[in-house]
């Protein structure tokens, strides 16, 4: 079944049967054999099928959503296996939100990669929410996030700590009460988003309720947007780095600020771990210890 599972899972993404059948390097007859066994064997209809596309079915949502998970759950176990022989190797699937996929990730990668060149790292990133989304569903082997987020089915770990910091462009002028923090247009990330989190707990902890705010889907347009005079922001320490050093942005100096957070991994709770995810985790702890103020 798991040729099955790998073809219903191609054309779901794809839309199309012919894209999946490029993808799979498949004749389109071949991809219609496999979707029907499989709907035969399941006695249900997965697809709704029309000139242009496809569509999921009821059925077929459970169906894709479990195919993903038993398809990750069979690459694992044939990692586990190859572990017991050989050194640490293989595709590693790392998921994180975007204060540390953007700007930390690629350090640690490089450090991965020197030091375990047969793990074939591969990076989606992504906001708190959907990163611990893919590693439910398995479709992540790690997830590094921002956000509090707590689930049972999980293993959740506290890294490394991260100060988040009010952001303005470096002509704006100084900002100190209260109502001026209040008044001031705020440039926001979107919900789901672990900065988003920040920033709210940091509006209720300082008492403010601005009117103004705007929602950007990521750091980087947000630094832009203040750095063209747009608004503030709240944003990790890391994100602006090279913003400060250029001096086109600056940090308000207010009580109460720099706010501690922290960074966390998360994973499968598993009493068997690939090799390649362990040393990567390993890697995190020492995160502290690594030496990246080249950022």
């Amino acid at each position: 079944m798991e040729q099955e599972l790998l073809v219903f899972i191609s054309v779901v993404d794809h839309k199309n049967f012919s894209r999946a059948a490029e993808e799979l390097h498949m004749t389109q007859p071949a991809i219609s054999r496999y979707i029907k066994s499989l709907e035969k064997k399941l006695n249900t209809r997965l697809l709704d099928r029309n000139n242009k596309m496809v569509q999921l079915t009821k059925s077929g949502e459970i169906a894709y959503y479990h195919a993903k998970e038993i398809l990750g759950l069979h690459e694992q176990m044939q990692q586990l296996i190859d572990d017991l022989h050989n050194t640490a190797s293989g595709k590693l699937k790392i998921g994180a939100s975007y204060t540390f996929g953007e700007y930390i990730l690629p350090h640690v990668i490089a450090k991965l990669r020197k030091q375990y060149p047969l793990i074939t790292p591969s990076i989606t990133i992504g906001n708190t929410r959907e990163i611990v989304e893919l590693v439910q569903n398995r479709q992540l082997d790690i997830g590094i996030i921002e956000g509090e987020i707590t689930d049972e089915h999980l293993h959740m770990e506290k890294f490394a700590p991260d100060d988040m910091v009010i952001v303005t462009s470096s002509e704006t002028e100084e900002l100190s009460t209260h109502d001026q923090l209040e008044e001031a247009p705020w440039i926001v990330r979107e919900e789901g988003s672990g900065t988003r989190e920040a920033t709210e707990k940091m509006f209720k902890a300082f008492g403010l309720s601005p009117v103004r705010k705007m929602e950007f889907g990521s750091n980087q347009i947000i630094k832009e947007a203040v750095e063209a005079g747009l608004g503030i922001t709240f944003l990790s320490t890391w994100a602006i780095r090279k913003e400060l050093a250029l001096g086109t942005v600056q940090v308000l100096n207010i009580e109460g600020v720099p706010v501690k957070r922290s960074f966390t991994f998360v994973t499968q709770k598993t009493q068997y771990q690939a090799k390649s995810i362990s040393v990567f985790v390993n890697l995190l702890r020492d995160f502290n210890k690594m030496k990246i103020s080249s950022i």
